[in-house]
């Protein structure tokens, strides 16, 4: 699976990227939640250090995220590997187009007169790819199907001030 995972982002990206963080996400039907609009504007990083343009620090289970420079944002890419068939039944991830190019773009200034909103469905096995920055949240389920998702952000950029990544993996190389 890695490997076929790495040809893809190789073909598509390019080949210097590595994997900086994932998260595995279950949505089971019992335990119901809604996700609002949001971008993923932080990183994960192994220690807090004072580097410029790295700000709004938090720590969540021990982990450190930190806001890097846009340009790092920008750069990286989110795959999302679906276990389960993903509708919007069960919360799959509704998007606003075109939102990952205005930079960092709050959810309350969000005009819904020009944005629209479009539901990702995504069949079990399927693969969605995404920019963090692409405004996305998701709904409650209402059909009672568990949603599981691997949610892996990938990068090619080197951090800096002695900053570095929480997760770093090299992806094997491609047969």
């Amino acid at each position: 699976m890695a490997s076929r995972l790495k040809k893809v982002i190789n073909a598509t990206f390019g080949t210097d990227y590595v994997v900086v963080k994932s998260i595995y996400f279950d949505k089971p039907p019992t335990s119901n939640w809604f996700v609002s609009y949001h971008q993923d504007l932080t990183i994960s990083v192994k220690e807090k250090l004072a580097v410029a343009g790295f700000g709004s620090w938090t720590t969540k289970d021990g982990q450190f995220a930190v806001q890097p420079p846009l340009e790092i944002l920008q750069d990286n890419i989110t795959v999302r590997l679906h276990l389960d068939d993903t509708s919007a039944s069960n919360g799959a991830l509704k998007v606003i187009p075109g939102s990952h190019l205005q930079g960092v773009y709050r959810p309350e200034t969000i005009n819904w007169e020009t944005e629209t909103e479009v539901d990702c469905e995504v069949p079990r096995g399927g693969a969605m790819f995404m920019k963090p920055l692409l405004l996305h949240s998701s709904g409650r389920t209402v059909n009672n199907e568990r949603r599981r998702v691997i949610h892996i952000e990938f990068s090619r950029r080197n951090l800096q001030g002695g900053l570095q990544w929480a997760e770093l993996l090299a992806l094997p190389a491609c047969s």
